[in-house]
């Protein structure tokens, strides 16, 4: 028997609207509102409001939470400034990550890691552990808040209008205490589509009546509703990898070109600093595979798991891949040996069910926005 899905706050709103639902990671979620593609382009060209309550918040506080972080992340976090963020990893002591988080600063004392959702408790536990020994206590504060997400153009004009906090000011990877329709909310200058935008953590009782200001605020702009399909693709078009797919603990952040997450330089040991040195050696003298981008010269869609090909040899395997609304033609992110990684490298296809299917090899992100 398995345990129900849980809901956020904001499920009688969604199944209201019309959402197709679906299980991810324990949570009910909406997938979709209408069109996965509508909804994709309206962050693009506009806006969209997505419900992002199932990420897992973990504040850790005392006047060693900065140290504590220190050495149970890679980052060096208590360099970071009151008010920034910071996107970093927690990694096992083989180098395998465990996940990929962003931690806020809140306070001289006070820090926010947010954990996705499918590993928030075994980010959690590792914390728990990790912080024993420096002055600091770590707190589960997933029930304590909803995370609604603003993202697109249009994005920073609807939150204006409801707010009097200095988005002007407000930089990207920062985050700033203020009131949004009259409702207390932190706000932070992050997101997941690679577009411009704003992550809204709100006390769960709130995030109604934020979900509609923001509607309503929004409507003359375009803003639609958007669910976790179109959060797929857009973050799949901007590069940005995904914990289970470009991320697991059989890869390092060396091995998804990510080893600048790493702070060797920081004071103190941290988790993972030995096996991590022998990756980052290995990753610039001879890496066995690279993360790269493909782009289809043809219409059929490679899938999580599918084979890279070279001359006959299989030379990868797919992490993601979709149909991109942006580009019009369907991309995957792969890990490729490292001989066919280059980009304009033409030799490569996708085993897509016994059809071998041309792919070009190109730079990621397939998408950057014009800032």
């Amino acid at each position: 028997m398995t345990d129900a899905p849980r809901r956020t706050s904001l499920d009688a709103l969604h199944r209201a609207l019309g959402a197709t639902m679906t299980d991810f990671a324990g949570w009910d979620m909406p997938l979709r509102y209408g069109s996965e593609r509508d909804e994709h382009l309206a962050v693009r060209t506009r806006a969209g409001l997505f419900d992002l309550s199932h990420m897992g918040e973990i504040t850790l506080t005392g006047p060693g939470a900065g140290r504590a972080l220190d050495h149970a992340l890679v980052g060096n976090l208590s360099a970071l400034a009151v008010g920034r963020a910071r996107y970093t990893m927690i990694c096992d002591a083989g180098g395998g990550i465990l996940d990929d988080l962003i931690v806020y600063r809140l306070g001289d004392e006070e820090y926010m890691v947010v954990a996705n959702a499918s590993n928030a408790q075994v980010v959690l536990d590792a914390l728990t552990e990790r912080a024993a020994g420096f002055e600091a206590e770590v707190r589960d504060d997933r029930e304590n808040y909803a995370l609604l997400a603003v993202q697109g153009p249009e994005s920073p004009g609807i939150l204006k209008s409801l707010t009097d906090a200095d988005l002007d000011g407000l930089k990207y990877y920062a985050g700033l205490p203020g009131t949004v329709a009259g409702v207390p909310v932190l706000i932070a200058r992050t997101g997941y589509t690679g577009e411009d935008g704003f992550e809204l953590f709100v006390a769960p009782a709130d995030a109604e009546k934020l979900w509609q200001a923001l509607t309503d605020a929004g409507a003359g702009a375009g803003l639609v509703p958007c669910g976790l399909s179109c959060r797929d693709t857009l973050r799949l078009e901007a590069g940005m990898p995904l914990y289970g797919h470009e991320l697991t603990t059989a890869t390092t952040p060396f091995d998804a070109g990510l080893g600048r997450v790493v702070k060797f330089d920081k004071e103190g040991d941290f988790v993972g600093r030995e096996a991590l040195v022998a990756a980052a050696e290995r990753a610039e003298s001879d890496p066995p595979r690279k993360l790269v981008g493909l782009i289809a010269t043809g219409r059929r869609v490679p899938r999580a798991g599918y084979p890279v090909v070279s001359g006959g040899q299989i030379i990868g395997e797919v992490t993601s891949g979709a149909p991109s609304p942006t580009l019009g033609k369907p991309i995957a992110i792969a890990y490729v040996d490292a001989a066919h990684s280059a980009p304009g490298t033409n030799d490569v296809s996708v085993d897509i069910r016994g059809s071998h299917e041309p792919y070009e090899v190109v730079a990621l992100p397939f998408y950057k926005r014009q800032r």
